[in-house]
């Protein structure tokens, strides 16, 4: 490699990492051999190249692609079209029917150049307020009303079946959808040109699903999070399995180990171990589905439930204004996440008053009906972000819950700097017992292996 390239791939693995894909010199190197071998004439040979050496596991290559088109764009500054004689946006609308209707890739990549040039730009961009934005540019263009039109096209003025018409109208909805990607895409190489590569791929790439803050997660979000319970739980199944077997070993027992030497000339090649035989411990979760904080509850009970083989008992309270058991609705509702929240509110007596949390009477609550549920074997975690708005809250239940416990470790969505905050209670919960910022699923699949006993 000559010239920038290694200057420019460099940067791109470096964008990579701090998009939470881990690659490390290793795959740096490999790419840098496939670049060699592949050379850069083929564009999308040079991205597959790139991927096989620095992708490793799935839900990245997504923001991969995106990186990608970032650090190796098809093309620099304005599209050529865009240099033409300029088009209205009834033209270009009708431009872009036509290669809706006919699935002409090509066409659609130039007319999202030609769009993004034409609508997406704000400011000046010579100066440091300006650029292109995909938002605008997909607004006044408005792809998704032109299903009608080219469903028209499509269909040829023939008539059609039910069902074929269904195909035709969701193949037309993911043609739609592609093109608002290729329009993404080029705002985002328009804008690296203007306010600087690290920049915008630091702030304009969406996060891998397993980076996805839970709190500000949209539904499409929410619902890729829902896919990776069972691959997670798998993988932290068999983390926990295996730290609970080189744990099954105890202390050398000297007495056994001397006499195993004597078959060795007295040379303690083998030593023996003081074998444990612990128990598997018991989980209570202690749960607030309360507003957006509900989304992390519901996806992390989905998470242990999953992981039900690792624990003798799985018992799950949940909360707003009051506590009820939910395990029954955990264990059912485990085939259809999507919905177990509602079902969770609409089922079990969680809201009494207003709906707003009320972490002081729902931790009174629970001591009074259902604290034998906790007791030495058992580990507590209470899920939610400690915002009682204004109400007690109730240290001295926190205090009676861990004096039972093994353990106690509170699990909070929020952002650490925003522990103190507003009605937040969280450092006065976090003076008696543990608490850890878990606001994404990396974070939650960290948290649990290391915090959970065995």
């Amino acid at each position: 490699m000559t010239g920038g390239v290694p200057e420019r791939l460099a940067s791109f693995v470096r964008a990579l990492r701090t998009q939470g894909i881990p690659a490390g010199p290793a795959e740096t190197v490999d790419a840098a051999a496939a670049l060699e071998v592949l050379g850069l004439d083929d564009r999308s040979l040079v991205r597959e190249g790139l991927a096989a050496a620095l992708v490793r596991r799935g839900g990245q290559r997504a923001v991969f692609d995106a990186a990608f088109d970032l650090y190796f764009p098809a093309g620099i500054g304005a599209p050529e079209r865009a240099r033409e004689e300029p088009s209205t946006l009834e033209e270009l609308r009708a431009e872009l029917a036509t290669a809706l209707a006919d699935g002409d890739q090509q066409g659609l990549a130039q007319l999202a150049g030609l769009a993004v040039d034409m609508l997406g730009q704000y400011g000046s961009t010579s100066g440091p307020g300006g650029g292109f934005s995909a938002h605008q540019t997909l607004e006044r263009l408005q792809p998704q009303t032109l299903i009608a039109r080219v469903l028209a096209a499509v269909r040829g003025g023939g008539a059609r079946g039910e069902f074929t018409d269904r195909l035709d109208r969701d193949e037309i909805r993911r043609r739609v959808e592609g093109f608002r990607g290729q329009v993404r895409t080029e705002a985002r190489r328009r804008a690296a040109e203007v306010r600087g590569r690290e920049r915008v791929a630091k702030h304009a790439i969406a996060p891998s699903p397993d980076r996805v803050d839970f709190l500000i997660a949209s539904r499409t979000q929410l619902a890729e999070l829902r896919r990776t319970i069972q691959p997670l739980s798998r993988k932290l199944a068999t983390r926990l399995a295996a730290r609970r077997k080189r744990t099954t070993r105890g202390q050398i027992d000297l007495r056994r180990t001397l006499r195993r030497s004597l078959s060795t000339g007295g040379v303690p090649l083998r030593p023996a171990y003081r074998h444990r035989r612990p128990g598997r411990p018991e989980i209570v979760l202690l749960c607030d589905l309360s507003g957006s904080v509900a989304g992390f509850a519901n996806f992390t009970m989905l998470l242990v439930q999953a992981l039900r083989d690792q624990f003798s008992k799985i018992r799950v309270f949940a909360f707003v204004d009051s506590a009820d058991e939910v395990t029954h609705l955990v264990t059912t509702g485990a085939a259809d996440p999507e919905h177990l929240g509602a079902r969770m509110l609409s089922e079990a007596a969680l809201v009494r008053w207003d709906g707003h949390s009320d972490y002081g009477g729902s931790l009174r609550q629970f001591t009074a009906n259902w604290l034998d549920a906790v007791g030495p074997r058992t580990s507590v975690l209470i899920l939610g972000d400690a915002r009682t708005n204004g109400g007690d809250p109730n240290l001295d239940a926190v205090r009676e819950i861990k004096s039972r416990a093994r353990h106690v470790y509170w699990l909070n969505p929020e952002r650490r700097s925003l522990w103190s905050t507003g009605d937040s209670a969280a450092l006065e919960y976090a003076e008696v017992v543990e608490m850890h910022e878990c606001r994404t699923v990396h974070q939650l699949g960290t948290l649990v292996t290391r915090l959970l006993p065995v």
